[in-house]
């Protein structure tokens, strides 16, 4: 019999991860487009892009964390698990690398002056690239937790 990894896909733990990515991964979004300038620069197209894909993935298995914590518990497959663990890897380093480009043109066009950006658009992206490093946090955590109820499988 396998023991319960804390945080591991169908827990409660994985249920709350999966709720800090949604909640992060939107207001990354939201903040990012509050005004429709963000298309002038690649990065803040790429957070954009990169957020618009970990928000279906994370309401995903939040719909089936919550069936497995409320409803039922599911019998976890290797196989399963696996998609979870990749599709989780995969969207961290995404994320990872959107926010960071984000944070640093944001940083940039802060120190270049208020005629690139002004103060408070930029500190919007600022707040966006926040958001996205929070939600990079939950799923590269979310993806040790797989990890490690993958190899006990």
């Amino acid at each position: 019999m396998m023991e319960e990894v804390a945080g591991a896909f169908g827990t409660s733990a994985s249920f709350a991860l999966r709720l800090g990515q949604t909640v992060f991964s939107s207001s990354s979004l939201l903040f990012m487009c509050f005004r429709i300038d963000f298309y002038s620069y690649t990065s803040f197209c790429y957070l954009v892009t990169v957020m618009g894909l970990v928000i279906p993935w994370s309401v995903t298995l939040l719909v089936v964390d919550a069936y497995s914590v409320f409803i039922k518990s599911l019998q976890i497959q290797q196989r399963i698990v696996m998609i979870i663990f990749l599709g989780d890897m995969v969207l961290s380093y995404l994320s990872l690398a959107a926010a960071c480009s984000t944070a640093s043109v944001a940083d940039l066009l802060l120190e270049a002056g208020g005629s690139l950006c002004p103060a408070r658009l930029c500190g919007r992206y600022q707040m966006s690239a926040a958001m996205a490093f929070l939600s990079w946090f939950l799923s590269s955590a979310s993806c040790l937790f797989n990890f490690w109820l993958f190899s006990s499988l």
